[in-house]
């Protein structure tokens, strides 16, 4: 075989390779949220799969990202409007931030809702998130599908608007958008 003939094999290989892997990403990921048992800075284990029934926002983020220390009271407020009707929110540091340095900015910003020091990876791997953009959250649905990926900045208006439809169980979720759990909504 031609060394022309070998490069033109390992291309078209290597090609449907990533195929099968995007395809699969796309519709697994796109549809379920990940079986995750994610440890509170409180020491509280939360079982992602225990907050089916409602929606629940993860958001990853950083104290050195400074769209995400804009969101902070934001989500803080979100958190506090929509709790009482269901709404469970995750927020969830990145492995290179210092936990003593989250602690602060938990204390700073008076987070109401439970944040996870994800040093290990572990929920970033369970998210399957090939590199870290922060900030970088997802919306599941009650039934436990992921419907949407937000990368950047959230717009609020929109998302709850988008939470108060499955607070009051006039949206459906994995059937609703699934595939396009990977736009920025």
């Amino acid at each position: 075989m031609s060394q022309l003939k070998r490069r033109y094999l390992a291309i078209v290989l290597l090609a449907a390779t990533l195929a099968a892997g995007a395809y699969w990403w796309a519709t697994d990921y796109a549809t379920r949220a990940p079986e995750v048992a994610l440890t509170t800075t409180t020491g509280k284990v939360i079982h992602l799969s225990a907050l089916r029934g409602h929606p629940v926002l993860v958001t990853f983020w950083a104290t050195t990202c400074p769209s995400c220390m804009k969101e902070l009271p934001q989500l803080s407020q979100l958190y506090r409007d929509l709790a009482p009707r269901g709404l469970k929110l995750i927020g969830i540091s990145v492995y290179y931030d210092p936990p003593t340095q989250v602690t602060e900015v938990m204390r700073a910003f008076k987070i109401p809702y439970p944040v996870v020091n994800d040093v290990m990876m572990t929920a970033a791997r369970a998210f399957r998130m090939v590199r870290l953009v922060t900030p970088t959250t997802f919306l599941i649905g009650p039934d436990g599908h992921v419907v949407a990926r937000y990368t950047g900045p959230l717009d609020f208006p929109r998302l709850r608007a988008r939470i108060d439809g499955m607070l009051d169980g006039r949206t459906r979720t994995a059937a609703l958008d699934a595939p396009a759990a990977h736009r920025k909504d």
